[in-house]
């Protein structure tokens, strides 16, 4: 195997350690690591095994080259990192955990040292003039995390939320504006026009940048047909005519919490906003969950929201349960190609 093939730079382990890439047969054991410090920090897990075996195998992950998975005398994974990057290359995203059992060894900075040598590898890719930076979420409790994310020269950037609510009985029937229905999306059919409806609602995200279509298209397909987490019949889009003029992805599978459901995305295209479509939607995807006998609901949003998304979600009825700090560290100093604003 020649040097260019692998990802594996050295670093430095404890006695008794070994680092490789991860392989699909190491789902369990991360699974197994993620939910371990998942509990610590919350009492619940995170994530299911088969989850992550969808993710890893995503077209655009090489597990070769872009994770490590740190062994200890057993064999058995009790860390792991993943370096996800896609073209253009300049938000690369960095998933690594090492199992409570495991801390305080030096596995962590090991995990961080790999990470950023590999994102290093990895800046060239990036558009010339382009600022390149790691990014990694935490919880905003997990002090532990802070303290050797900002050794490792990370800066908080900002912070995102987990917002739920309880669905003690039927939601509200949503409002829609004249001329507006919402139906599920047609499987066979709308793939392609689903996914550019959601790129377009995504472009006026903080730290949005787009990637080629064809990148985007080929995970967009790779996860409705393998992740378990995903129930086609909850993906969601509002009509105008034959205009997608919202999206909405529910998952009815949330390893936190099983009576609950998940909202994964919701958005709603620059042309139709203001008029009452994405509230009509959150509430569709609240009936969905509470149909399939759902207790609770749940989603993700940045805490300073260009589109005012967590004032939507508020006037929904859901709180906050949970916070996580969203760290960047620069690799490369530049024009930052991440939507700074909306306009």
């Amino acid at each position: 195997m020649s040097a260019s093939e692998t990802s594996i730079s050295p670093v430095k382990l404890p006695p008794g350690y070994q680092g490789r890439p991860i392989t699909l047969d190491d789902a369990e054991a991360a699974a197994e690591i993620s939910n371990a410090s998942n509990i610590v920090l919350t009492g619940k897990p995170r994530i299911e095994a088969g989850e992550i075996r969808s993710d890893w195998q995503m077209p655009t992950m090489n597990l070769l080259t872009n994770t490590l998975a740190v062994c200890g005398p057993d064999g058995v994974p009790v860390g792991l990192a993943e370096l996800w990057a896609n073209e253009p290359f300049v938000h690369n995203f960095v998933f690594a955990e090492v199992h409570p059992g495991q801390r305080g060894l030096g596995i962590g900075s090991a995990l961080a040292a790999w990470a950023e040598a590999r994102g290093r590898e990895l800046a060239p890719r990036a558009p010339d003039g382009a600022r390149v930076v790691l990014r990694q979420f935490r919880q905003s409790t997990d002090e532990a995390s802070a303290r050797l994310l900002r050794q490792q020269g990370y800066e908080l950037a900002r912070h995102n939320l987990q917002m739920v609510i309880d669905l003690d009985g039927p939601p509200p029937a949503p409002v829609l504006p004249e001329g507006i229905t919402i139906r599920p999306f047609i499987r066979g059919q709308e793939e392609a026009a689903l996914l550019l409806a959601i790129r377009e609602e995504f472009r006026d995200h903080w730290g949005h940048v787009e990637s080629p279509f064809d990148d985007d298209y080929r995970e967009w397909m790779h996860w409705i047909e393998t992740n378990p987490a995903c129930d086609p019949a909850l993906l969601f889009v509002a009509m105008d005519g034959t205009e997608i003029a919202g999206t909405a992805i529910g998952q009815t599978k949330w390893a936190e919490d099983p009576e609950a459901g998940w909202i994964f995305a919701l958005g709603v295209r620059r042309p139709w906003r203001r008029q009452g479509i994405a509230l009509a939607l959150l509430q569709h995807c609240f009936a969905a969950f509470y149909a399939r006998g759902k207790r609770r609901a749940g989603l993700g949003v940045d805490a300073q929201s260009l589109t005012g998304a967590t004032r939507l979600y508020e006037k929904a009825g859901m709180r906050v349960q949970r916070q996580y700090a969203f760290y960047e560290k620069e690799l490369r100093g530049g024009k930052e190609l991440g939507v700074q604003a909306v306009g």
